[in-house]
């Protein structure tokens, strides 16, 4: 039982692990930060995180060279892996629901640093996946340390993954909810307290390291009735496209190379994305860059229809090749790529929206589809680029309709790609259990 006060003796250890690990996962997300950083301007030039400037910069061979050596050492490092330890499978979402948020600590951290090193380098994942592993990870350790119940560690590998996103984008809200709305499934009263001092620890020590600004810089958008009437046509649509997106990424997860393929597969796969970044380096990369350009309306059309369809085939082509990484930004840069061509034809029908406005909520509302979180998916989108108040309503109305219809065509999120179809029922039937037992 989990117990959100001081009051009882037996919940200090609880709290000081809360507590631990909230500051470990901060300085973890810090560390592999400056590691992308490293790697990336090591790889391409440039400084920060602005991968689409330096790539775009480079010469052809380049792309080839750097992509071929990411595939190699996708190839290195899983074997690696596959001999360093055995026990559970180092799957974040199966491990909470499954084995009570144990995790191999060897492993789990050796992908983590892995998928930071092949990112910036340019593979098309996200760069969320590292920091939430090492949240789960310390979370682990500080569990075993204070000898928490099953019930208290689920929660706190939870709490330390989505705390790995709070402190690796600045975004302590959004990755609190994140952590108890899409890993744990439940935004239950008694788990929100841990969920929150957690992400706030991890991101006020991550700050020590890394600025506190937006990750996107946009303008300032506003609501209108015309952008409301786009948000509730446009919100089905995503979400349909949302669910071919999630079962993809089951199918490919589920389809990875074996045997010897497991060292051909990466190397073949990333070398044919640096071909293909020749002529769009915006393929390569978790998509943050190519997302903000959406955001403000500097995507031409014919661009933003050519990536529409091969940003999600990179992200997927990467992902089916063995190579680790997130996938919180790809699907929000495809949502933005998306959103962008939706509002194609409504900004010639009815001009006066901002282009820029229909990439944000098309954004908003893939990111919510394809990790069934819708509120946690709200907060995220006004903390990742400091949108507050402005244009809620059809964010709001975006994101519930992708949502509700995705929901209701399929279960698995784009974190449960890896669940069995017995795993997802099984998630479900604990999802579905009345308020009164879930929020105590």
């Amino acid at each position: 039982m989990i117990r959100p006060i001081l009051a009882q003796r037996s919940a200090v250890g609880f709290w000081i692990a809360v507590v631990l690990t909230g500051a470990g996962t901060g300085l973890g997300a810090a560390a592999l930060t400056k590691l992308l950083e490293l790697t990336q301007h090591m790889m391409w030039g440039g400084g920060g995180l602005d991968l689409l400037a330096a790539a775009s910069q480079t010469p052809p061979w380049r792309h080839l060279v750097v992509l071929a050596g990411a595939g190699l050492l996708t190839a290195a490092g899983q074997v690696l892996l596959r001999r360093l330890t055995s026990g559970n499978a180092i799957d974040i979402t199966a491990a909470i629901w499954f084995q009570a948020g144990r995790l191999p600590a060897l492993r789990t951290l050796g992908s983590a640093t892995l998928s930071v090193l092949i990112v910036g380098m340019g593979a098309a994942l996200g760069r969320e996946g590292a920091p939430k592993q090492a949240g789960a990870v310390i979370a682990n350790v500080m569990a075993d340390r204070t000898r928490l119940s099953d019930e208290e560690r689920r929660l706190l590998v939870a709490c330390g993954a989505g705390a790995g996103m709070s402190a690796a984008y600045g975004v302590p809200l959004g990755g609190a909810l994140f952590a108890l709305e899409v890993l744990r499934g439940a935004l239950a009263l008694r788990f929100v307290l841990p969920a929150l001092v957690v992400s706030l620890v991890a991101t006020g020590v991550s700050w020590a390291f890394l600025p506190d600004a937006p990750t996107y810089a946009i303008p300032a958008f506003h609501g209108s009735p015309c952008s409301a009437a786009w948000a509730l046509l446009a919100g089905p649509v995503i979400g349909l496209v949302s669910v071919v997106f999630v079962r993809s990424v089951a199918w490919v997860d589920g389809h990875k190379p074996t045997g010897w393929r497991r060292l051909v597969a990466p190397v073949v796969a990333l070398i044919a994305l640096g071909a293909a970044s020749i002529r769009f380096p915006q393929l390569l990369g978790n998509g943050r860059d190519v997302a903000e350009l959406a955001f403000n309306g500097q995507l031409g059309p014919p661009l933003l229809i050519a990536l529409v369809l091969l940003r999600p085939v990179a992200t997927l082509l990467c992902l089916g090749s063995g190579a680790p990484g997130g996938l919180f930004t790809p699907s929000l840069a495809f949502g933005a790529m998306l959103g962008g061509v939706l509002g194609l034809p409504w900004a010639w029908l009815w001009p006066g929206v901002p282009p820029g406005l229909f990439a944000l909520l098309g954004a908003g509302a893939m990111l919510a589809a394809t990790t069934q979180g819708p509120v946690s998916t709200v907060v995220l989108m006004m903390e990742l680029t400091g949108y507050a108040r402005a244009a809620v309503v059809p964010l709001l109305l975006v994101v519930a309709t992708a949502t509700l219809l995705a929901r209701t065509i399929e279960p698995r999120s784009i974190y449960d790609a890896r669940l069995s179809d017995t795993q997802v029922r099984a998630r479900q039937r604990v999802r579905d259990q009345t308020p009164d037992t879930m929020v105590s």
